[in-house]
């Protein structure tokens, strides 16, 4: 079954256009060749009417002074129409006075009948000639009826000589077959002349739009391909894009793999070694106390010992304190909300004071790469706010909203000043941005001195990649 929507831009485009043209082409052809028709029957009957009027003007002359015609201006009548070169033009002629009464007519029933004025009579008693090609269908057409179906009819107003008024109205018919047939070569002409230019059209606009379906054609090939590149390089960028995600998931693992060996080599290591040492120290300090011998500087061995074992005591005390905050507390299995409260409670067991928590719409469940990542995050901003800006409050907000996690952290300590901010001397805020920003989230931190600081944290959860 035909179906236009399935056909091409470019066939729809040409069966469109033909259909418009040929609509086009009739309406003109049809409109022109009524005016063509139109414009050939007046130009006849002008020259005729005039030819006529030659001949029956100065016989109607006494029409002004009278309302008839006499017995013998009719027979005058009828003998110019069958003796003298005005019969070879017409073929029936009526005479009508203003009246609309027949004043005479080959037929000599309709002389001195009176009938409704039509269109044609008006418009000539107001001076003008009309033509039509008539069917004969009137009343007073009874005679013309008989001997032809149809004649070109012609009313002609008759003017006074003397007065210039028009007197009565002449209405002669003519034979249309040789007046049909110029009608008929003029139509043909300007149909063929019609139908040809509506053919150039046709084909010209059809050339030209082959020429643009071929461009457009050529570039949506064109731009197939490039589509196609993009979506390869799109794809290229989505595998490069899982790549670097799980290589930052497996990054942090990592990191946090290699802060447990460090703590738990701190602890084997220098911890066990520092603690053997201050074991022995201790008893041999006392012993050298007994003897009580001296050294040089005017000091005992026994003092120089004890300023040992206070170094290494002191030693020891940092070295374990950087094991512990090395070292993450286990939180696998824990959800959002439980690892963060288990930050603030220790948190404040360490320095008691308690932060300001608010938190809606968690989720449940996060993968172990974004607990690590807050867990780091807000432990090492509230050690910033209670070491370093000695904060009175410490405000924490957490929240979901379409799987972006927003973490906010702020407080009313000293503050500082942004622009003072390098790798060296704010190596804390280097490595929040850089945990945050490895997952893809966003990282932005505001400061003012006096004024506080605030830490603003996103990070998106369905981009992360679990473990």
């Amino acid at each position: 079954m035909f179906s236009f929507a399935r056909l091409s831009l470019i066939r729809q485009f040409m069966l469109m256009s033909l259909a418009i043209l040929i609509i086009g082409m009739l309406v003109i052809g049809f409109v022109t060749g009524a005016q063509i028709e139109h414009s050939v029957i007046n130009q006849l009957s002008a020259v005729t009417a005039l030819y006529v009027d030659s001949f029956i003007s100065p016989q109607l002359q006494e029409l002004e002074h009278s309302e008839a015609l006499t017995d013998e201006r009719i027979r005058e009548l009828r003998m110019m129409l069958s003796e003298t070169p005005l019969g070879s033009k017409i073929v029936s002629l009526k005479i009508w006075s203003p009246e609309g009464r027949v004043l005479y007519s080959l037929n000599p029933d309709l002389i001195g009948q009176t009938f409704e004025i039509s269109e044609d009579l008006r418009s000539a008693l107001d001076g003008q000639v009309t033509s039509n090609i008539s069917q004969l269908e009137e009343t007073e057409n009874v005679f013309e009826r008989l001997y032809w179906n149809q004649l070109i009819e012609t009313y002609a107003p008759i003017w006074s000589a003397g007065s210039g008024e028009i007197i009565a109205v002449s209405e002669f018919y003519q034979l249309p077959n040789e007046l049909l047939a110029e009608i008929q070569n003029a139509q043909l002409y300007s149909w063929s002349v019609v139908g040809g230019a509506t053919v150039a059209m046709y084909l010209l606009m059809n050339g030209f739009m082959k020429k643009a379906s071929d461009t457009i054609r050529k570039q949506r090939q064109e731009l197939s391909g490039q589509l196609e590149t993009v979506h390869s390089l799109l794809e290229e960028n989505k595998g490069l894009h899982d790549r670097v995600s799980k290589a930052a998931v497996r990054a942090t693992s990592l990191n946090e793999k290699f802060l447990r060996r460090i703590s738990a080599d701190l602890h084997d290591g220098p911890i066990q070694d520092l603690s053997l040492a201050l074991l022995r120290i201790e008893p041999l300090g006392q012993t050298c106390l007994a003897c009580g011998k001296a050294v040089s500087q005017g000091r005992t061995v026994g003092e120089d010992l004890a300023t040992i074992r206070i170094s290494l005591e002191s030693c020891l005390r940092e070295i374990r304190v950087i094991s512990a905050g090395l070292r993450l507390p286990d939180l696998e299995g824990y959800t959002l909300k439980e690892v963060v409260n288990r930050l603030v409670v220790d948190f404040q067991r360490k320095t008691q004071k308690e932060p300001i928590l608010s938190l809606k719409n968690l989720p449940k469940q996060v993968s172990n790469p974004v607990r690590i990542a807050l867990y780091r995050v807000m432990q090492e901003a509230l050690s910033n706010s209670y070491r370093h800006a000695g904060a009175a409050d410490i405000f924490i907000t957490m929240s979901q909203e379409n799987q972006i996690l927003h973490l906010s952290i702020s407080d009313n300590g000293a503050g500082f000043d942004m622009s003072s901010i390098t790798g060296q001397n704010h190596l804390g805020i280097a490595g929040m941005r850089e945990r945050v920003e490895l997952l893809g989230g966003t990282f932005e931190a505001r400061s003012q001195l006096r004024r506080g600081t605030q830490i603003e944290v996103t990070l998106p959860l369905n981009n992360v990649v679990a473990e």
